[in-house]
């Protein structure tokens, strides 16, 4: 993780403080002086400030049953952020794995584990995500056979991965994606001449919604390693 982030997490100290010391030549790493903030460090390095030593606290891993008309970011828009339901200690140090539109419901996962948040939305993982999708119009019958072989989608210059399709009820599916392509679900309707009405989360990995509307929790050791299970081959710096 970069070593801004790593003195935040091991200090009691801001962002911005954490510069500072920073650059004002109080932190060491491996016997080296570090004066930029952006340099990647790991947690099992010897890294002191002003001669004491840092270790980082645990990270953290929640979901969240997000409601509609919230963001997914750290600061308010036309929306509020979903942060102010996060009612922990340095909510600021928590970050989005895979944000969701304001008007969308459902499983969001947070976490200050960079590297394991990395793993889990990049493009190799295809790390499965399934939605609940309420559309305007009866599913055609041919969309699930599309979707199983991809969509081109306006703009892009190549058709989407392999998606699922199970129909639940006439104007109701659950739609199963591996990407995370700017409106994704809905452009992927639009392209097949129906429009979502409702999009909802249920899952990312084999992690499932279950908490109520609004309100969050830890996961589980278990959920926490189903990705890291998977991602283990192939680290990536966070």
């Amino acid at each position: 993780m970069r070593l801004d982030k790593f003195i935040c997490k091991s200090t009691e100290l801001s962002r911005t403080e954490a510069r500072g010391v920073i650059h004002a030549g109080e932190v060491i790493v491996n016997d080296d002086l570090v004066t930029d903030e952006a340099t990647q460090v790991h947690e099992n390095n010897l890294i002191t400030l002003a001669g004491r030593r840092l270790l980082a606290r645990p990270s953290r891993y929640l979901m969240m049953h997000k409601p509609a008309g919230t963001l997914c970011s750290n600061v308010d828009g036309v929306y509020p952020s979903l942060f102010h339901r996060l009612n922990i200690d340095r909510a600021d140090d928590l970050h989005i794995v895979g944000r969701l539109d304001a008007d969308t419901t459902g499983l969001v996962l947070l976490t200050d584990d960079g590297r394991w948040s990395f793993n889990i939305i990049r493009p190799q993982q295809q790390c499965e995500k399934v939605y609940r999708v309420g559309l305007r119009d009866p599913l055609a019958p041919e969309v699930a056979a599309r979707f199983a072989r991809g969509l081109l989608l306006q703009g892009e210059s190549s058709p989407t991965l392999p998606a699922r399709l199970e129909a639940v009820a006439p104007k109701e599916v659950l739609l199963t994606i591996t990407e995370g392509r700017f409106h994704q679900v809905k452009r992927m309707f639009s392209a097949v001449g129906n429009r979502v009405l409702s999009l909802h989360r249920e899952q990312i990995g084999a992690v499932r919604l279950n908490v109520p509307l609004g309100q969050w929790r830890h996961l589980t050791t278990d959920e926490v390693g189903s990705f890291l299970n998977q991602t283990l081959a192939t680290p990536a710096e966070g």
